[in-house]
């Protein structure tokens, strides 16, 4: 339905009979009548395809999603081009499923939310692009949605959350702290200051050749190291957590990545072994990065609840913590986060590992948060962009910075 040209780097729109086709191939159901909101969600940020319709009370009529992650493993990470060509391959296929699933016909739709930022841009602009064809033809509002926005508010669909509460948002592309009072009113506590703990897990189980692993073959980085670390000794390797000194809410993993990476070049020439085979302390290196980077997260979120309640952004006696995406499904993590909400009386909540990552419900449940709010609906189309990097909310990590909170140590038995 879509076509680029790769050298302009523009979308051309397909021609009318293409689009009259496209939508005639729905099942038309002309005399139901839908008493709530229904919005059609479209996600394309990195390496997923996805979409689904959902209602404004949380009732998801159909979805659908294509991963890449089988591809990207065999290549070693993902590539941009190549994301953006299965996009396209895939989207208009996926958003039909998701809409023939659901029984509903484009034209019962309240709304089109799409992922426009922040991302990978060859993936948002296949998603952007199809979206727009689909507005301008239905004449629908078009909600353009801020991808961490979406994580943070899924709890909302699947638990009773009000306003407001702190989100930790851990992905294989971001990690941040924020505390959410509205539906688009952020406060940033703190950010990985180089790259996102999923990331770098991915790179470490890359460096371990966790791929050629028989039990870890099929599984992404992140979860080949969650799942060799239950068979690893996680005090074999004193890998230390980052930024110990730091007395703010901000995140950083690329030395700690650099250290792995070392140990196992070390071990490599102790085992007498070449780089791309399999170490026997694999599940050892494996055990101790997750602990490592589970006790640097616990300790920033921690360290961020204390300051929300010492500025009484957050109620002393009904605080919830919200843990969302990726690496939210890490179960080593979500027990070390468990330790600290324990400790300081709050609710740690986190939506379904489905929903932890990127899917089309999380994309469609924003825009009915938008909408009911009146909030970023758009009539016209006109010049909207996506974005590749875009922050979320006001920033006031420096704020938390200065207010040099010392965070108690906990015992992390894990």
């Amino acid at each position: 339905m879509l076509i680029l040209n790769k050298t302009a780097g523009v979308f051309f729109k397909p021609s009318k009979r293409k689009i009259y086709e496209y939508l005639r191939s729905f099942n038309f159901h002309p005399g139901k009548v839908f008493l709530h909101k229904l919005v059609l969600g479209i996600e394309t940020s990195c390496d997923d395809t996805a979409a689904a319709v959902v209602d404004e009370t949380g009732n998801v009529w159909g979805e659908a999603i294509h991963s890449q992650t089988e591809v990207h493993l065999k290549t070693g990470g993902i590539i941009p081009p190549v994301a953006q060509q299965l996009h396209r391959e895939n989207i208009q296929r996926i958003v039909q499923e998701a809409l023939s699933v659901s029984k509903i016909s484009p034209s019962e739709l309240s709304a089109i939310a799409t992922t426009i930022k922040p991302g990978l841009a060859l993936s948002l602009g296949v998603g952007l692009s199809f979206s727009l064809q689909l507005v301008d033809q239905l004449k629908k509002p078009f909600i353009p949605i801020h991808h961490m926005e979406a994580h943070a508010l899924t709890i909302r669909l699947t638990n009773k959350v009000e306003f407001p509460f702190l989100v930790l948002l851990i992905s294989g592309g971001h990690c941040l702290l924020a505390l959410v009072r509205g539906v688009s009113d952020f406060l940033l506590l703190g950010k990985s200051l180089d790259i996102a703990p999923g990331d770098m897990l991915d790179k470490v189980a890359r460096r371990l050749s966790l791929i050629k692993h028989p039990e870890c073959s099929t599984m992404s980085g992140g979860k080949a190291i969650e799942h060799l670390a239950k068979q690893g000794n996680k005090l074999h390797f004193d890998f230390k957590p980052p930024m110990q000194r730091a007395k703010n809410c901000d995140f950083s993993f690329s030395g700690l990545q650099h250290v792995v990476d070392k140990t196992i070049t070390q071990k490599e020439k102790e085992e007498g072994i070449e780089k791309g085979q399999l170490l026997s302390s694999a599940a050892d290196i494996a055990a101790a990065v997750q602990h490592t980077t589970a006790c640097h997260i616990a300790k920033r979120t921690h360290r961020a609840i204390l300051f929300c309640k010492q500025r009484n952004f957050l109620s002393e006696s009904n605080a919830v913590l919200v843990v969302s995406g990726g690496v939210a499904s890490n179960l080593y993590i979500r027990k070390a986060l468990e330790i600290v909400t324990n400790a300081t009386q709050c609710t740690l909540l986190c939506p379904p590992p489905r929903l932890c990552t990127d899917n089309g419900v999380m994309i469609a449940w924003n825009g009915i948060e938008r909408l009911r709010a009146g909030l970023g609906i758009l009539y016209d189309t006109e010049g909207i962009r996506y974005e590749p990097k875009c922050p979320l909310g006001v920033d006031i990590s420096k704020e938390v910075g200065e207010a040099a909170i010392k965070v108690p140590p906990l015992k992390m038995k894990i």
